[in-house]
């Protein structure tokens, strides 16, 4: 891909993240200045020092995107800092404990929607602000192919978090498109996270059970998934409006 996002500013959310680390990589290899924000200070401190020790500009914020007032104040000061915000990558999200729905917690369910989906609501709204201001940029959400696309038993949390993504993501792009702002959504399916691996699984335990579940026969590398939301980010893509790529090997197709 030829774009370059010299003088744009990226913001990714669930920053510490392997698909976020691969994500700022492929922005700051382009020109970008990439703010990672999470929870773990040190993690995100860790990941930003990487990617300025490979000739990159990274900086890290910590929020919590369940969090009204955190999300509010970590758009502010990356505009602050940077002089303001060209592309939003929103990542942030949890798998949540497996359990049939007669079993799950309330409280496990409502973790769940609060980080994968009400997270996304609040960072979308407080990015459009200033991007509409600004005149314009470009957002990706993280949904996955668990969802709108798939489903697997005892992840109703989850599964219906990331349909909710993806829906959400496609009222938001008719919404603000006149804006100026493109919104859409990657859905990723088994990617090499810890996300990736049951409990007490080794790699080879993990790559004989994808091998046989997905028609490509791996796990997909997070430098994949980041290539993607490069370019759903990019002009381009600039006829892409509300659309929901799904990346999974052909596990859903």
């Amino acid at each position: 891909m030829s774009t370059r996002f010299d003088e744009k500013v990226v913001l990714i959310t669930g920053g510490a993240g392997a698909i976020a680390g691969a994500t700022a990589q492929a922005f700051a290899d382009r020109g970008a200045t990439v703010v990672l924000a999470g929870r773990d200070a040190d993690a995100l401190a860790r990941a930003a020092a990487g990617i300025r020790t490979d000739g990159g500009k990274a900086d890290w914020v910590r929020a919590d995107v369940t969090a009204a007032d955190q999300v509010e104040a970590m758009i502010g000061e990356v505009v602050r800092r940077h002089g303001g915000l060209h592309v939003a990558f929103n990542n942030a999200g949890i798998l949540g404990t497996p359990a049939p729905v007669g079993d799950l917690p309330d409280s496990d369910w409502q973790r769940v929607l609060d980080v994968n989906l009400t997270g996304v609501f609040l960072s979308m709204k407080h990015e459009i602000a200033h991007m509409r201001a600004q005149g314009g940029g470009a957002i990706v959400n993280m949904a996955s192919n668990i969802g709108a696309h798939g489903r697997r038993p005892g992840s109703a949390a989850y599964a219906a978090s990331k349909a909710a993504v993806s829906a959400l993501t496609q009222t938001a792009a008719r919404d603000h498109i006149g804006d100026g702002i493109r919104i859409n959504a990657v859905s990723p399916g088994a990617t090499d996270t810890p996300m990736s691996f049951r409990p007490g699984e080794t790699r080879d335990d993990r790559d004989a059970r994808v091998a046989s579940a997905i028609p490509l026969g791996r796990v997909g590398d997070p430098a994949e998934i980041a290539a993607a939301v490069v370019w759903l980010a990019s002009p381009e893509s600039s006829f892409v409006i509300g659309h929901d790529l799904v990346i999974d090997g052909g596990a859903t197709a």
